[in-house]
This record gives C-alpha cells, sequence and structure tokens, in this order.
C-alpha cells in the first residue's frame, strides 16, 4: 500500500548564531527559496510546505507562491514544529527539511523515505556520511554509531567511537540533520519531555533513542553544509558558484 509524505520546511527567522538566516541571500536568492526549489524537485514527496512562525517569512512564501503554515511561536524545536504540521496535513511520513540546508538534494530525500517503504517497521529514517579523523573530533560535528543493522545507536559531539589502542580499521560517521518520521513517532517526541542526555548533548534525537524509539541511518556520499555562520554561508555561495 502507498504511503503518502509531506515534506516540512521548518523555517525560524530568528537565529543565536546567524540572524535571520533563512532569508539571507545566497547568489540573489533567499537561501529558503533554495532548499524549497532543491526539495521539490524530488519525486519521493507528495506535498511540500514551509513551516514558520514569522510573520515575514510567511510574506515572502505568499508572494512567491510557496506553500506555507504559520506554526506556534513556543516550538523548541524543529521536529516540535514537524509534529503541528503532522496535526494540520494528513500523511503517513513526514520529512523534516531544516531552512538552513540550502544544498539538501533528491537523493537525500529518496534516502530518507526508502527505509519506509522497504519496511513497515521503520518509525525514524535520518543520514550519515564517513568524515575523516580529523573532522571527527571537532566537537562542532555531531557523529553517529549504529548496530549491524543500521539503527543508531548513540550520537555525540564527542569523538564516537573511542579507539583506545589505536588498532581498529574506524569509520567515523558525520551526521547529517535531515529527518523522516512517521505522524506516531511525532506525536510521541512531542509528548515526552526533554531526555537527559538530550538535554546534555544538546541533541533532540536523542530524546527517541531514550525513549526505545529506533531511528535508521542511511548512508550517503553526498554531504550538505549546514548554515549556522557568515562563513557557512560563505562556503555555500562558493560552492554553488563553482557549480
Amino acid at each position: 500500500m502507498p504511503i503518502r509524505t509531506v515534506g516540512v520546511i521548518p523555517a525560524r527567522l530568528h537565529s543565536t548564531r546567524l540572524s535571520r538566516k533563512v532569508l539571507r541571500p545566497i547568489l540573489g536568492k533567499p537561501m529558503l527559496r533554495h532548499v524549497f526549489d532543491r526539495v521539490r524537485q524530488s519525486s519521493a514527496l507528495d506535498e511540500l510546505v514551509v513551516a514558520t512562525d514569522a510573520e515575514e517569512v510567511l510574506t515572502y512564501c505568499d508572494q512567491e507562491k510557496i506553500p506555507v503554515l504559520m506554526t506556534s511561536s513556543a516550538h523548541p524545536s524543529g521536529t516540535d514544529r514537524v509534529w503541528e504540521v503532522s496535526t494540520k496535513i494528513t500523511g503517513d511520513v513526514y520529512v523534516g527539511i531544516q531552512a538552513d540546508e540550502p544544498l539538501v538534494t533528491q537523493q537525500h530525500i529518496e534516502l530518507l523515505v526508502g527505509p519506509f517503504i522497504s519496511n513497515h517497521g521503520v518509525k525514524v529514517t535520518t543520514l550519515k556520511t564517513p568524515m575523516s579523523d580529523e573532522e571527527a573530533r571537532n566537537p562542532n560535528r555531531v557523529k553517529v554509531v549504529t548496530d549491524t543493522d543500521g539503527r543508531a545507536l548513540y550520537f555525540s559531539r564527542s569523538l564516537i567511537p573511542f579507539n583506545r589502542d589505536g588498532k581498529s580499521a574506524i569509520t567515523y560517521f558525520l551526521h547529517l540533520g535531515l529527518y523522516a518520521y512517521t505522524r506516531d513517532a511525532l506525536a510521541e517526541f512531542h509528548r515526552l519531555p526533554p531526555s537527559t542526555l538530550e538535554t546534555a548533548e544538546r541533541l533532540e534525537q536523542l530524546r527517541f533513542l531514550e525513549h526505545g524509539i529506533p531511528i535508521h541511518l542511511v548512508e550517503t556520499l553526498q554531504r550538505t553544509i549546514g548554515v549556522d555562520t557568515e562563513e557557512d554561508l560563505r562556503a555555500v555561495e562558493e560552492l554553488l558558484r563553482s557549480r
């Protein structure tokens, strides 16, 4: 039986590290426009909508004929904002694409949705990509380790796994912050209070793991650059210009 997939782009205007970043121009177009245009090319989505709590973003989307929903300003995370959309738009799977991921591709979306089609027990999916040993030591990079079936064991800003004797051939994996969820998984996340590990690491996906909700990881070689700083913005602009 086919599943109905809804893509959601949570788009907060205010950001502590880079103010108004979702409307900041990249090669003359707001970052949000880049994300929307790239994601809407995916045939894996039946519907795509921006979810915001900012009147300015709402106005921009209306002017550009981008489907948009006004959501609560009280949401502490993008996942909570996707949950609100799930209460208003009917779907089986909801794909959350952050508005600060202007390098997202069709393949990313298809990899996120694929496991729900092949395995009806899947509740949450996300992506990982190989990283160098040097990059893995950077606490700004979120690492993930998985079991032999690709389910997440843990996410951390610390170096995981720790290669104690330096004798094992370890591949470190970077977590890419794109997710897909069932409606029930979103409802469970929103119902549960922030967990201890989530609060310590400042990684909301740990709430799922602490409460026994599995997260399936799919590997990709296509890296993204999540835009959090002026340097990230310039790096994305240079990359897109070179293409």
